[in-house]
């Protein structure tokens, strides 16, 4: 019997569906609204392609915080070592970095999207690009596919209609079910402009605004600080907001702060900011130097040298960890010994705005679980299936993100699968 699946989005989470779904034999096209595919997947191995973490699975789903019950089902079906041994199937070895993060050998992304596209191509996906989607030209209601929507499949009735906008003007193009990975809300020009939040709203589906997550931060800077200071890396620091505490480096920006760091504790900051206005971030400036070693050499005498030489010939505070204090700590602090050490231990920053979603490495909000079954089906919509960056949740970076997009397109396809009735085998 012939059935159709026309996913949208060609990123990880969308391609994983195509990989699990195509291999049954059942007909998938991709569409893509870019020239080519994989365009944020290649971006974002650009300095060496991160694609999941080795720590241990406990500590690796907490990291999906209040959405960890909702991602851990599927993490447990496709998880970090699943999709290490998936990336050795195209014969391309891991390894794992000195932060416990895992790469590629050669930690390039482009090797393995080729590959990954070959082999689709091979299990005979077809691909569409330059083709954006925009919207539903109706879509069968949960009454005409009845309570067993498989009946509808075999007698190959279609669950959507679809609009397309391409260089040859707009198309029509039929699926007996689809699914969903147009990604979140930032980095439109890589193609994920969440356009399709009151599509999905018009279907049923609860959708969360789209809020910028692993995102930098605006901090009112002085015009000296700025000019002296931008671009320059602030390294070895603890950052404490909160239970956030952690170690790490961020860089100075023109606007505020970003950077590793500040990504990790971005989800607090940002949600702080929403609810108060600001959020005030503590640098431990010498995380390596007790308060008290810091007391006993900054009380030497420094005789003719100005602050910033003692900073430097006593504590080795210099560049742009000076900077900061000079920023935040009244002169009168500076030239206090008690509340100087306080400051270089408790250095009070404060955060005034998030930079904007666009700018975003990720975001947060999307579609919520709530409005899926456990295959990612819209309830409202039974042929309709969303996965990767568009669901409702978040996580740091250090290959959680792309760890999580495959999960949700692995349980997307398996889900079509399973509403055709075909009996799933194990990816190779």
């Amino acid at each position: 019997m012939n059935r159709s699946v026309a996913i949208i989005g060609g990123g990880p989470a969308g391609l994983m569906a195509a990989e699990v779904i195509s291999v049954q034999g059942v007909k998938v096209d991709v569409y893509d609204s870019m020239p080519s595919l994989g365009r944020k997947f290649l971006l974002a191995g650009k300095g060496g392609l991160n694609i999941t973490h080795s720590e241990p699975f406990e500590r690796f789903v907490s990291r999906y915080g209040d959405r960890r019950a909702n991602i851990e089902p599927l993490l447990n079906v496709f998880g970090p070592e699943e999709l290490r041994q998936w990336v050795h199937g195209f014969g391309i070895e891991t390894f794992v970095g000195t932060s416990g993060r895992v790469f590629p050998v050669g930690m390039k992304a482009s090797p393995l999207l080729r590959a990954w596209l070959k082999r689709l191509n091979d299990s005979g996906v077809t691909f569409h690009l330059r083709h954006k989607w925009t919207g539903f030209y109706n879509i069968a209601p949960a009454a005409v596919l009845g309570s067993a929507p498989q009946e509808d499949f075999a007698n190959d009735t279609a669950s959507s209609i679809l609009k397309f906008k391409t260089p040859d003007g707009e198309k029509e193009v039929k699926a007996n079910a689809v699914v969903l990975a147009l990604g979140g809300g930032s980095w439109a020009r890589l193609g994920s402009d969440g356009a399709w939040t009151s599509w999905l709203r018009d279907v049923g589906a609860e959708v969360k605004p789209l809020r910028p997550s692993n995102c930098g931060f605006e901090v009112a800077w002085s015009a000296h600080f700025r000019e002296r200071f931008e671009g320059h890396p602030i390294k070895s620091v603890v950052l404490s907001f909160g239970p956030f505490h952690q170690q790490g480096e961020f860089i100075v920006t023109k606007e505020g702060v970003e950077g590793s760091l500040i990504y990790a504790a971005s989800a607090l900051l940002r949600d702080e900011i929403e609810a108060r206005g600001k959020a005030v971030i503590m640098l431990d400036l010498a995380p390596d130097r007790s308060h008290e070693w810091l007391v006993e050499r900054l009380s030497r005498s420094r005789g003719s040298r100005s602050m910033a030489s003692h900073l430097e010939k006593t504590v080795n505070l210099k560049g742009v960890k000076a900077g900061l204090l000079h920023e935040f700590v009244s002169k009168e602090d500076l030239l206090h010994l008690q509340p100087l050490a306080h400051f270089i231990k408790h250095l009070p920053v404060p955060l005034i705005a998030t930079r904007p979603l666009d700018e975003a490495i990720s975001s947060a909000g999307g579609v919520t679980f709530e409005s899926l079954d456990h295959h990612l089906m819209l309830r409202s919509r039974p042929g309709l299936f969303c996965a990767g960056e568009m669901l409702d949740w978040e996580a740091p970076t250090g290959g959680y993100l792309i760890t999580a997009c495959m999960a949700s397109g692995y349980a997307a396809g398996q889900g079509v699968l399973n509403l055709f009735g075909i009996s799933k085998r194990t990816l190779s």
